[in-house]
Parts: C-alpha cells; structure tokens; sequence
C-alpha cells in the first residue's frame, strides 16, 4: 500500500461563477474563488477520514504543509498501521512491519510531489507552482460537462484534472501510477473553517471490488508546523535475532534461477521462494495450516497482464536458519497456483520486509544465504558498491545497457536475465540491429504468460562489471509489471547468478563480487520454442512459437507431454526439461510422445537456435 489511499484536492462551487471557462488561467480562477478566497492566510490542513475499502475497514489521518506542499499519511486498516510522507525532497514510508524506507524509485516520487502539489492547490499561483498546464478542452459525460486540465508539476508526473464547468468543483483526478490508471473522484462538498472540501472521495482503479472510499470526520486548519512533522521518522525494529552471534547462513536450492530455502513459520517447516522483487507472503492453504485469519481483498500485480487477489495477516514467528523475526504482517495471495509452472510447492516467500532487516548475502556459486544483522556488516570484502533506491518493495538500480541508462529493478525473483519494459524499449529503439530475435512467451508471473522479444543482447554495465552478450527479452506485454513506463526493466538470476550478491537495505546498497569458476547454464536460451507447464500426465503445452523447431515438428497449444525419449515426464521435473532444451546442443533430437483428445504420437523435435 501506498498513498494511493489518498488524493486530496480541493473545490466547491459557487452559482455566481462564470458557466464557460475558457482557459485554464479561468478554471484555475474559478476554482480558487469558489474554494476559499482567504486560502493564502492558510498554512496547514488536518483531516481525519473513515476509511472502507478493499474488504477493510479503517482510520486515516492526513496532514498537509499548504504552502510548500509537504504532507503525511498515517493509516490504521485493517491488521496494519502505515505511514507515509513527502519532506519536500523524498517520498518515505513507514511500512506496515515497521521500517521506514525513502521512496524514491520508479514513479514514487513525482507522484508524491503531485499529491502535495494538489493538497496545497499549487496551481492557484500566478506562476502555477511551476507546472506545466495545458488545456484539454471541456469535454461532457451524459448531461454533465467538464472542464479538463493536463497538468505536469516540477518534478512530478502527468495527471488530468476534471473541473465541473458549471459549478467549478474539481470532479475528479485520473494519474497513471505505475502500471495501473486511478481516477479518483470527490464529492459531497462540505465548509470546514470557511473553506469547501470534498467530504467523501473514492479512489478506483477501474474495479469496483478494490474501491477504497474516504469519508471525513474531521478537518481543522493549523499554523505552520515545523519541518519535523513531513520528516521521516527514526525508528529501530527490534523484532529479530540471530542465535549465537551476528549472522546465520543456510543452503538454498536454485531451481528455475529462483531461490528456495527451508523456513520455518509458527514453528511448522516450509520451503520458500526468496525474492527481491516481492514481499512476504504465504498462500491461503498455508494460513489455514497456521490457522491464522487474512483480511480484505486488495488487487496484486507483477509479470502477465493478469492479478491475484490478495489478504492480509499476522503470524508471530518466521525462522531462517538461526535468526528469527516476530510478529510480522504477511500479505495472503494464491502463489501455489504457480506451482504448476515452477513444479515444486509454493507455499510462501520471503522478500521485502525480510531483507530490510538484515544485511542479505546471496552466494550463487556456494548456494548459500546468510543473514546479517547491519550492526556486525563490515562491506570491505563485499565487493564493488552499486548504490539503489525503492519502489515500494522492490530496488532499482540505475545501469547502462548499449549505452542507455536506465533504472532497473534488482529482482532474485526472476528466471531471466534481463528484460526490457516495452516502453523503455521502444523509446531507445533497443530492437535495432538483432541479427537474429524470436517472439514467444518467456516467462509467467502472477499475471499469467509474460511475452517478449528474445535476443542476444549487447553490453549491459552494472557498476564497474560489463556482461557482453546477454539474453534480452524486450516485453511485448499489454499489461503488467514490465509495462512500466518509469522503469526501464528488470535484472534477474541469468545476470545475478555471477556473483556473491550481498544487499545492505539500510545504506541502499548492493555489492558485487564475481563468484570463483564457471557458472553453469549461463545465457542461454530455449531451443525448442514451447512454453509448457506440469500437468497430472506431465506437461500441458500452453503455447508454440511460430517457425520454432516445436511447431515444425508438430507440436500444437493443448498437447500434454507424456514422456521425453521414452521416460515417463510425470518422471522428470518441469525445471530440469527446460534446462535440457536450453543447453543440449543444436541437432539434438528430443522424442517427445504426445497425446490430445484423438491420439498418441511421438513427435521429433531437432533443437536449434533460436536467437
């Protein structure tokens, strides 16, 4: 969560006010002399909102600077208590585990200045706050007509402002935050002071069931407060521990270059994914095991344009090796019903709120993970320091690739090496000159199948390390985490998989150190050119590629894959069959026996190249 929760502005109307404005200097009038014609003399608004939404229930408290456009949000929903701010300079968060991290990844920050640039009605200034504003015409829904800004404030993004042409309230607001559309609308306009506020506002995404709507209970305004009140705060969690020293390390298993180790929650052992891209969470089967209660229903979102529905809950123990974490939030969400695509279980996972605690050491080569408490990390031996900000839960690294920097999201949680949002992509027109690139699906994430353009790939520099040649997938996406268009992409286990990783959260830092000999299945690539999944009879082919050497032979979406050169597939784990079609060398032939609602039949297929 975020302050999505909120988004204040500011209208009422006024039946002397002109009916037509005719630029936006004239709405931007009319607006400010029907809202409060004194608002100059105003330095500071509290609210207190009833807050319903996403099957939760909740308090809001919101404080804005009037004159600077600083603000804080504290929420109390649900199981979770948040907080969020802008100090003028960053975005910050108080997460609901407790830690506070600044925000100034992906699109955090410009929104953050848009929220304060709306709360203290910025535009009203004869210099617009130093925003950009054009007008898009008055525009009419059904009776009602509407007069419509876009509007782009210094350092933040753009959003449209829909202002009633007849009234002069500010009707709604509609921003793109990361890849969703929020429209967030205000009504039933009340005095509070002398000054009209809307008293209920709804937020949407564009379904109805994660609706979130605020209702006020309180505004007053205050004099000016000190800068302490947007600061962000100094906490120090003290919910974990470590036995027997500063730092525990335990073997993991890399299976589809994903991260699993065993943990244990409530005191009942798990295998779980481990993802710098994610947050801690555990299925729905999982809860009932532990036999604790998720709350609400909020809409979750990664790779494929698809989303899961996902709770909210508390268990009191989480154990890693010898260091143990009390009483964390974990978010509910469907995750097994991946595990048809990883063929292992997938009960839960641990990310964001884990590391935050500890320094992080991911040894690729050794297959080891080690927790460190940040007060016994000594970085002179980590390896070469890449600086990162957040993104809600996730860290990004700025990075060059052929020649172009970009933010990119550090992610353990990836199978690939390194993909391409497509806007990023297409705005550096990153396609050109492939001599040889394939489309198909490369991956599946909570949204479903994830497409991209495949191809071997020019130099990607990260810090000092120059990896030459890498697998690019270029995302062809329509929806999801990859159609970002404020990241450029994502760095995955293919690339991170060279290295001892080590993640200090708390400095906004990852070190880099080139792990000792040869690293195995390194940058290479489907040479079949299926997308398959585990089935009860083996595998279900979900998709083709068209040329590919699986459509060539024969192969078509529906099959179910039986047996590979003769041996059972229920026999042969999913993530092993990839890896063989990757790496067995061009020419080889892999018999696979088919079945479909008419036949059995082996189909031959000769392995090539495909990038």
């Amino acid at each position: 969560m975020r302050a999505t929760f909120i988004s204040l502005a500011f209208a009422a109307a006024m039946a002397s006010l002109p009916a037509l404005a005719a630029s936006p200097e004239d709405v931007l009038a009319a607006n400010k002399v029907a809202t409060d014609a004194g608002w100059e003399a105003r330095a500071t608004l509290k609210v207190d909102y009833d807050y319903v939404g996403q099957g939760m229930t909740g308090k809001v408290e919101s404080l804005a600077d009037l004159r600077q456009g600083l603000w804080t949000d504290s929420l109390n929903i649900g199981p979770v208590t948040e907080v969020n701010g802008f100090d003028g300079g960053h975005a910050w968060a108080k997460d609901p585990s407790g830690t506070v991290t600044v925000q100034d990844g992906g699109d955090q920050r410009p929104l953050a200045v848009n929220d304060g640039y709306r709360r203290a009605n910025l535009w009203w200034r004869p210099d617009r706050g130093g925003a950009q504003i054009v007008d898009d015409g008055r525009k009419t829904e059904g009776a009602a007509a509407y007069d419509v800004l876009t509007v782009t404030p210094k350092g933040g993004k753009n959003f449209d402002a829909w202002f009633d042409a007849g009234t002069h309230l500010l009707s709604r607001v509609v921003e793109v935050q990361g890849t969703q559309t929020f429209t967030t609308t205000y009504g039933n306009f009340k005095s509070f002071d002398g000054a009209m506020l809307p008293a209920d506002t709804l937020v949407s995404n564009g379904d109805a069931k994660y609706d979130q709507r605020l209702t006020v209970t309180g505004a007053t305004f205050l004099p000016a407060q000190p800068a302490a009140a947007y600061a962000m705060p100094t906490t120090k969690v003290a919910d974990f521990s470590i036995v027997g020293g500063s730092e525990t390390t335990f073997p993991f298993k890399l299976i589809n270059n994903h991260i699993y180790a065993d943990v244990a929650v409530n005191g009942k052992p798990y295998q779980f994914i481990f993802d710098t891209g994610g947050t801690n969470l555990i299925t729905p089967a999982t809860a009932k095991e532990l036999g604790v209660v998720s709350q609400g229903q909020m809409q979750a979102n990664g790779a494929g344009a698809g989303h899961m529905d996902a709770g909210i809950t508390r268990v009191s123990s989480v154990q890693l090796g010898k260091a143990t974490i009390k009483d964390q939030v974990f978010i509910v969400i469907p995750l097994d019903a991946m595990s048809n695509v990883e063929g292992v279980g997938m009960p839960g996972m641990i990310g964001f709120e884990t590391f935050r605690r500890f320094v992080t050491r991911v040894d690729y080569g050794a297959g080891t993970l080690t927790l460190i408490d940040p007060k016994g990390f000594d970085p002179k031996d980590a390896g070469t320091p890449v600086p990162f900000a957040f993104n809600g839960n996730t860290i990004e690294a700025q990075v060059t690739y052929d020649g172009v920097k970009g933010n990119f999201t550090i992610d353990t949680g990836s199978r690939a090496s390194l993909t391409l949002n497509g806007p990023f992509a297409a705005k550096n027109n990153l396609t050109a000159g492939a001599a040889r690139s394939v489309e198909m699906v490369t991956g599946w994430g909570i949204g479903g199948a994830s497409r991209s353009v495949a191809l071997r790939g020019n130099t990607l520099q990260i810090g000092a390390y120059a990896i030459n040649g890498p697998v690019v997938e270029i995302s062809t996406d329509k929806g999801g985490a990859f159609t970002d268009a404020a990241l450029a992409g994502n760095i995955g286990a293919g690339i991170l998989k060279r290295y001892v990783v080590t993640l200090d959260y708390g400095h906004s830092t990852m070190y880099l150190k080139p792990i000792a000999g040869p690293v195995p299945d390194l940058d290479t690539f489907d040479r079949a050119g299926m997308w398959f999944n585990q089935s009860a009879d083996g595998y279900a082919v979900v998709d083709v590629t068209k040329g590919a050497p699986a459509e060539t032979a024969g192969l078509k979406v529906g099959d179910a894959i039986v047996a590979v050169d003769g041996k059972p597939a229920t026999d042969i784990p999913i993530y092993e069959l990839r890896k063989r079609i990757r790496n067995d060398a061009p020419g080889t032939v892999v018999t696979f026996t088919v079945r479909n609602s008419t036949a059995t039949r082996d189909v031959k297929v000769t392995l090539r190249d495909l990038i």
